[in-house]
């Protein structure tokens, strides 16, 4: 009996145990494991089921090593004004027109630049870029090398003596003939107050024409060919505490035989440690071999990332294969175990825009990549450029028809009527085949005919209602202006008007002969002169 009331009671504690067990697994959130397991931050998944992974998720946060510039909004991203025009870079946040020539703010809100210096894009850093020009030349004649456009800053915090800092920056290229390779210089002064300079003066040149600017440092930059934009630096140790900048072209004379013109943004000014983790281009990001890396060290550890994600395998300082467009980052964990992350370097393929308006005659074709067009349109392909970018080109192409016309002119005789390389000299009607500067042929056909104009050598001003005035005479439609002249035979002037009655002063001359000029405007409107005597 009390076996087996102890064997119940055990059964019975049994099942209430496997009871509570079973309900206490079925009431622990089904959904929610990340009581479980943390985020792993390396292995490209989402370990805790909070639908972040690696370095989206914030339990990998990891201190950002990102420099931070000196130069007040470096990538003209914050704004007080979208631009309208040009010369308006005070709608850029603490833009400031460093020159008496002005710099020009293009932003994607508004103003795009000069249609004969289209920038490249996309742009390196957001949506705003600066514009400058090395020396002009207005009106396509009179060439103006002193002109010098540069932007400044007051900076931050002073560049402090005897610290070696990194200037940083994109420049961008409209093409060869417009940006060809370019001095970029570094200029600095002790006092903000020096900023602008030249005031009042537009052929000043570079700062350091004037007091308390000194030349910082220069780097050669070149576009090549293409419409690009092109990343360097210059790296400087200042002798004195530097508290504003001017940034722009050298200050030696431009000999160029056009106008030039380039583009800046992303300017990063800082000590140079803080770039000692920064991601750089090992080629042109259009090669097929593209590829990016940090400084290696043999005492860190590396990780890529794509978009927070990381790229299973790639543990090296330099990535092994590029994985398209996005947001790339490398983690760095040093001996001690300290987590460092870089700041994001952007992937985007480049590609440039080219719109062409072309005219053809009517049996010719254009040849355009592989395909050779005849017809009218609007057609668009994309070629590769010399540094392999996509260059998406669209043609407005017209093609010309047979031109055919009638043409009708006049002329006196002994005179010619031109078409083309034919003249004709006498009445008729004739055909000409012409070849326009496009070499398109056409034919014209020409009615000439003679001006029927007669100019008598004799009148008489008796005021008998016949001949009475000396006056030209021909169609009225062919005869626009008419002035006429009349001299006695010593040369004396007797008479200027439309026709003349015979007086001089309100009396007759006596009778003889007198000799006239006449200027007459024809239909055709030329002017023409004739002169003769009259009795």
């Amino acid at each position: 009996m009390n076996f087996l009331q102890n064997t119940h009671f055990g059964t019975s504690l049994l099942l209430c145990l496997v009871a509570f067990s079973y309900w206490s697994f079925v009431i622990l959130p089904s959904n929610s494991p990340s009581f479980l397991m943390d985020e792993i931050c390396d292995n490209a998944l989402d370990d805790d089921e909070d639908g972040l992974i690696d370095l989206n998720d914030p339990d990998c946060e990891c201190e950002v090593i990102e420099p931070v510039s000196l130069i007040p909004n470096p990538s003209f991203e914050e704004m007080d004004c979208c631009p309208e025009d040009r010369s308006q870079l005070d709608c850029a946040t603490g833009g400031v027109q460093a020159s008496d020539p002005t710099t020009d703010y293009l932003h994607t809100c508004g103003w795009m630049g000069w249609d004969d210096f289209p920038p490249p894009q996309p742009f390196p850093d957001g949506q705003g870029v600066m514009g400058f020009r090395d020396g002009r030349v207005r009106n396509g004649l009179d060439p103006e090398p002193g002109w010098k456009e540069y932007a400044g800053a007051c900076l931050a915090q002073p560049m402090l003596a005897g610290v070696t800092y990194r200037f940083e920056f994109h420049v961008g290229f409209v093409s060869f003939a417009s940006s060809p390779p370019i001095f970029i210089t570094f200029f600095g002064t002790d006092d903000c107050d020096n900023i602008p300079f030249g005031q009042g003066d537009e052929f000043f040149g570079c700062p350091t024409n004037g007091p308390g600017w000194q030349e910082l440092g220069n780097v050669l930059v070149s576009g090549g060919p293409g419409n690009k934009w092109v990343q360097t630096f210059i790296e400087v140790t200042p002798e004195t505490d530097i508290a504003a900048i001017a940034i722009g072209p050298s200050c030696t004379l431009s000999n160029n035989p056009s106008s030039t013109y380039y583009f800046f943004d992303n300017l990063v000014l800082a000590d140079e440690e803080s770039f000692d983790y920064e991601i750089s281009e090992i080629t042109h990001p259009c090669d097929e071999d593209f590829l990016i890396e940090v400084p290696p060290n043999d005492e860190f550890e590396y990780q890529w990332y794509l978009d927070g994600v990381a790229l299973i395998g790639e543990t090296e300082s330099a990535i092994s294969q590029m994985y398209g467009e996005g947001a790339y980052q490398v983690q760095i964990m040093d001996s001690e175990g300290n987590c460092r992350v870089t700041q994001i370097y952007n992937r985007d393929i480049p590609f440039t825009t080219t719109y062409i308006a072309e005219t053809i005659c009517n049996e010719d074709a254009y040849v355009f990549g592989q395909d050779q067009i005849s017809a009218s349109g609007v057609y668009v392909d994309t070629f590769k450029t010399v540094d392999n970018c996509d260059s998406i080109v669209t043609l407005d192409l017209e093609v010309l028809g047979f031109f055919n016309d009638t043409l009708s002119a006049r002329i006196f005789e002994g005179e010619q009527f031109d078409v083309g390389p034919n003249s004709y000299d006498q009445e008729g009607v004739y055909t000409a085949n012409l070849v326009s500067s496009l070499g398109c042929d056409s034919l014209i056909l020409l009615d000439l005919s003679f001006y029927n104009v007669y100019v008598p050598n004799v009148f008489s001003p008796n005021f008998d209602g016949i001949n009475d005035y000396f006056e030209i005479l021909g169609q009225d439609a062919d005869i626009l202006e008419a002035k006429l002249s009349v001299y006695d035979r010593w040369g004396a002037h007797l008479f200027t008007g439309n026709k003349w009655d015979g007086n001089y002063r309100g009396d007759p001359v006596n009778p003889g002969v007198y000799v006239y000029v006449f200027q007459v405007t024809m239909s055709d409107g030329k002017q023409r002169q004739f002169s003769g005597s009259v009795t």
